[in-house]
């Protein structure tokens, strides 16, 4: 009788640095993936034909233009087996929700809440003007009219993303937050998500996922008001629905597999970085678990540890395949390297698990969140440090932030010159101005130059 094994997912370990190099800096750009095959066959079933996933998204987003709410319930009863009687959800059905969570649940999205408030509120911009001799030089600061928040519903429900986002919205003074999300496999959202957007206090909830969703807040239809920006992860046809309206609308990012990565050296505790590294591999078989030490007794002693924690998750089959397919130790000669390999992959999250992580910081250059000491795991950043757990992923920390208030504001510049600055600074600007063959830009000056002249 064959003896049946089982399978051991576990993280790749790399000794050779120009191996390690060559794998953390290889850009890892957005890329459309191959639909699976169970995506391929829905996409059949709907459509009629076999299409790429920008394809579907493309007729998605023509189609909800043209057609609006008819074509939102349409693609509802294709994805879902039924349209909804109404794609608007009550208030009212916020709050019931949240009043029929248990307590304990209920006290942890307030204090999520308070948290990211109070971080957020230190990022405000204020206008200025500065008064001179050429008159006054300014900018004033002015939030968005109105954004659209998308959040994952269906099979994957983040309560905690609707509140990350949302929250610094209502921080900045967004005049109207619109929320979409997606019915579950029950046909309603998740009691979670419309807690959290009475705990938010956005200021209307829709139950429509996918690329229409980002369709309708980009168009506008009957019933779903267009934004003017947009925010929220989402599977592929989300994020490819985004890259195509934008231009139309603004976007937050185009966000990729999650990410976190671990710069540890040999005071780190292994059964802590193991946890650290399985919480980040839980999210998605594509989510990307990294470390790099300088310790090879760390090194080997993590790989003996995940196994043991791996057999306690609930999500173990995901953990593992994410391990397996993306999980990667590196061991480099010491903790400089370290950081200089960290700043080249520029990791959505950075862990420092070292014996003086706060001497590290100053040499993080490229990063969504620096994660400080054994005490910071990434997980307390995921639902209540404060910060939006809502980070740049794929090599993009290289010139992206997380959500902050100035992604929910606009600068608008002062220019309040006078007759001084006329004298000061027309013969220049009438010489760049010709210089360039905008011989109207330099009338336009030379105009009131010879005025000045005559007075």
């Amino acid at each position: 009788m064959a003896v049946q094994t089982q399978t051991t997912y576990l993280p790749r370990l790399i000794s050779d640095l120009d191996e390690a190099r060559l794998l953390l800096t290889r850009r890892r750009g957005f890329e459309e993936p191959e639909l699976s095959e169970g995506m391929q066959a829905g996409v059949r079933r709907v459509f009629g034909a076999d299409l790429t996933a920008d394809e579907v998204v493309s007729r998605i987003l023509n189609d909800v233009r043209r057609q609006g709410d008819a074509a939102l319930l349409r693609y509802a009863a294709a994805f879902h087996g039924e349209a909804p009687e109404q794609l608007e959800i009550p208030r009212s059905a916020w709050k019931a929700a949240l009043d029929r969570l248990d307590p304990n649940l209920q006290q942890a999205l307030w204090l999520a809440a308070e948290q990211i408030t109070a971080f957020h509120r230190k990022q405000l911009r204020t206008s200025w003007i500065d008064f001179s001799d050429d008159g006054a030089l300014g900018q004033v600061i002015r939030p968005l009219d109105r954004v659209g928040v998308y959040t994952p519903g269906g099979t994957a429900i983040y309560p905690s993303s609707l509140l990350m986002t949302a929250i610094p919205a209502r921080v900045a003074g967004v005049g109207e937050i619109i929320v979409c999300s997606p019915p579950g496999p029950d046909g309603e959202i998740s009691p979670l998500i419309l807690a959290a957007a009475e705990v938010a206090n956005v200021d209307r909830l829709f139950s429509i996922g996918g690329a229409q969703a980002i369709g309708a807040l980009a168009f506008g239809t009957e019933s779903v008001p267009h934004v003017d920006k947009i925010f929220g992860p989402g599977n592929i046809f989300v994020v490819l629905a985004k890259r195509l309206v934008y231009g139309i609308v603004d976007i937050d990012q185009l966000p990729g597999p999650t990410e976190t990565l671990l710069v540890a050296d040999e005071s780190a505790d292994p059964e802590l970085v193991a946890a650290d590294l399985l919480a980040q591999a839980e999210h998605d078989p594509m989510a990307s678990a990294v470390l790099i030490t300088s310790s090879p007794m760390l090194a080997h002693a993590v790989l003996e540890e995940i196994p043991l924690q791996l057999e306690a998750l609930e999500r173990k089959e995901i953990a593992g395949q994410s391990l397996a397919a993306n999980g990667l130790i590196a061991l480099v000669p010491d903790i400089r390297t370290a950081i200089e390999l960290a700043n080249a992959y520029a990791p959505e999250h950075l862990c420092l698990l070292l014996h003086d992580p706060w001497a590290a910081v100053p040499q993080i250059r490229n990063a969504g969140g620096i994660f400080v000491g054994e005490e910071s795991p990434e997980a307390l950043g995921d639902y209540t440090a404060g910060p939006s757990h809502v980070m740049p992923t794929g090599g993009t920390a290289r010139f992206s932030s997380p959500i902050h208030v100035g992604e929910f504001t606009k600068m608008i510049s002062v220019i309040g010159a006078n007759r001084h600055a006329i004298r000061r600074l027309g013969p220049a600007t009438s010489a760049l101005a010709r210089a360039e063959g905008l011989t109207g830009h330099a009338r336009a000056i030379e105009r009131r130059m010879e005025r000045l002249d005559r007075d």
